[in-house]
């Protein structure tokens, strides 16, 4: 477990004005129930920050071919048919994971491939749990080609708390599920598109960890 490279220059913002903070309070206080009130609130909420940008060392344990794996940690709140829009203008299977800000917050490619497209659309920054948030909220999208020429599609979508995504995934290149292709800050959610037909492996409700569970088989 280390920190994640997101959450360096962030992380050491936090604890330097924390630090000046407390220092200060211990300066003008000393060591008063005040002083040791806002000392163990400031810790606590460094160490939640932490928490938020703590990035695994993870590995697909078996063979990853022709399985969609979780891109992300977090909880399946959609398996449904819908009309994709913006890329495929047609009906696709969509799987939806949301994550709330206790969980690891990185973001692996589905499947091995080829990376096709990437874009960036800004938006709303509504409840990412809430359907329209598909379409709605600040989102960017990456098209993975297989090997056998099945195209996924995988969205980052910002949340009410969240308000950055960034996305490593560069068109053109190689990758494999056990890569991050981006990173979400704080509460979010990640939507993977799939061919009608698809065998989904995951049930409504049910807890993923990215780069771990098989979600599909295509």
């Amino acid at each position: 477990m280390k920190v994640h490279r997101e959450g360096t220059g962030i992380l050491l913002t936090f604890f330097t004005i924390l630090f000046v903070i407390n220092i200060s309070l211990y300066h003008w206080l000393g060591t008063t129930i005040a002083f040791y009130s806002v000392l163990t609130i400031s810790t606590i909420l460094f160490l939640l920050v932490l928490n938020f940008f703590r990035s695994p060392f993870r590995r697909f344990p078996y063979d990853s071919e022709g399985l969609v794996i979780a891109p992300s940690d977090g909880v399946i709140v959609a398996i449904e048919e819908v009309m994709e829009k913006e890329y495929f203008g047609d009906k696709r299977l969509q799987v939806s994971i949301f994550m709330s800000v206790f969980n690891v917050h990185a973001n692996w490619f589905p499947v091995n491939g080829t990376v096709k497209h990437v874009s960036h659309q800004n938006g709303r920054f509504m409840a990412a749990y809430l359907p329209k948030s598909s379409t709605e909220n600040e989102r960017s999208t990456v098209v993975i080609t297989t090997k056998k020429g099945v195209d996924v599609l995988a969205r980052q979508i910002a949340g009410a708390l969240a308000r950055r995504i960034v996305t490593y995934a560069k068109v053109g290149e190689k990758c494999h599920v056990d890569d991050q292709f981006g990173f979400i800050k704080f509460g979010s959610r990640v939507d993977v598109f799939l061919p009608i037909g698809t065998e989904v492996l995951v049930e409504m409700d049910q807890k993923v960890t990215g780069n771990q569970t098989p979600i599909a088989r295509l």
